[in-house]
């Protein structure tokens, strides 16, 4: 039968943050997506190069400026590649 560990793997990696940046500490999240932008990801085409993020006053964490290149059979589908996304972290 199908294996039922949950597997996770690294979609994204900036090498250039931590050669440009002291990083100090590290947060491990998720993110909120489309249907088509999950298809996108599992295909590696994403890109954080020039990704940052922002906490706003509702303490709510979002990303900007993350391409994730539009899945080509998704036609009317599919979102605009840098719109701003939601991330998912525990409050503490």
């Amino acid at each position: 039968m199908g294996n039922n560990k949950e597997s996770s793997r690294l979609i994204a990696n900036n090498k250039k943050a931590f050669h440009d940046f002291f990083i100090d500490e590290s947060y491990e999240c998720g993110i909120v997506l489309v249907g088509t932008e999950v298809k996108s990801l599992r295909a590696g085409k994403c890109s954080i190069k020039e990704a940052w993020v922002r906490v706003d006053a509702n303490s709510e964490v979002w990303i900007y400026g993350m391409n994730i290149s539009p899945y080509e059979k998704g036609n009317i589908f599919n979102k605009d590649p840098l719109r701003v996304r939601k991330l998912l972290m525990h409050r503490s």
